[in-house]
């Protein structure tokens, strides 16, 4: 990963600001001393000072000071205001990096009357140092501010960067809602469990293993999905029967049109006046 420069500000302390303040540490890509966090709540100002010895600061414009980095790590509902905050108060170089679900490039460019901006779509594996995150940029970021948006993306997971916002939307609607529909398959999996006879506790320990192996070995293997299903299915065996069930049900083309439907409601969001854009 690239060396962070200089002075990088989060706007916003909550879990996802946390996780990449907390990663960049662990990876030394960025020392506690040249990290500061504008957080309106006190006892959250006080926990990332005291856990990660971070500069904490009140107001969004003493926050963005000398920064060559900005953060947007807040929800949308108070975009308006923050906007309104560091409208005037950025350095002219500095890189805004935004990780605000359906705020567009154009929105942010105008309520800051800045150009230099990353738009990005994480997911909330993300917290855990497991996320996937598309991103992009404006045409007046620089070959280096886009090694240092990667640095900071990648402290979250993976980062694929794309050419053209619109991709962010079908980000959402696959990565950005995807552990919401993973998380469904693992619950019916686990009651699954338990309707037969294992132990709730049993019966995830199992589904939690069985999920993570089956990542595991497609990607050690390289092999398509297909592939790997075709040689844990026996002829007239107990795969083949259930996945029967789940062909009959329309498992496959309902989580299709789940992805998609999230991806077409991401779109209304984008293009909505209102500042509830979420996954």
């Amino acid at each position: 990963m690239t060396q962070l420069q200089g002075k990088t500000t989060f706007i916003g302390g909550g879990a996802m600001g946390e996780a990449i303040i907390g990663s960049l540490i662990a990876n030394q890509l960025l020392s506690p001393t040249r990290i500061c966090v504008s957080e309106p709540v006190p006892a959250r100002r006080e926990f990332l000072n005291a856990t990660y010895g971070v500069t904490v600061e009140t107001g969004n414009a003493q926050a963005v000071n000398g920064a060559s980095v900005v953060v947007l790590a807040v929800k949308p509902q108070v975009l308006g205001l923050v906007l309104a905050d560091l409208r005037g108060n950025l350095s002219q170089d500095a890189l805004v990096i935004s990780i605000m679900a359906g705020v567009q490039i154009e929105t942010l460019q105008s309520g800051l009357g800045h150009d230099k901006i990353v738009r990005s779509m994480p997911n909330t594996p993300a917290q855990v140092g497991q996320g996937m995150t598309v991103w992009t940029d404006t045409a007046a970021v620089t070959a280096a501010d886009r090694a240092a948006a990667q640095a900071v993306l990648e402290a979250m997971g993976e980062a694929i960067y794309v050419t053209e916002e619109h991709y962010l939307d079908m980000a959402t609607g696959l990565s950005g809602s995807g552990p919401g529909f993973v998380f469904l398959l693992l619950e019916a999996l686990i009651d699954a469990g338990v309707h037969i006879g294992f132990s709730r506790d049993q019966s995830q320990q199992m589904v939690l293993q069985t999920v993570a192996g089956s990542v595991e070995l497609m990607r050690q293997s390289g092999l398509h999905p297909a592939d790997l299903r075709n040689r844990v299915t026996s002829p007239a065996g107990t795969t083949a029967a259930g996945t029967l069930v789940l062909e009959r049900a329309r498992v496959r083309s309902a989580l299709i049109d789940a992805v998609d439907t999230a991806y077409r409601r991401s779109q209304d969001l984008g293009s909505d006046d209102s500042d509830d854009s979420d996954t």
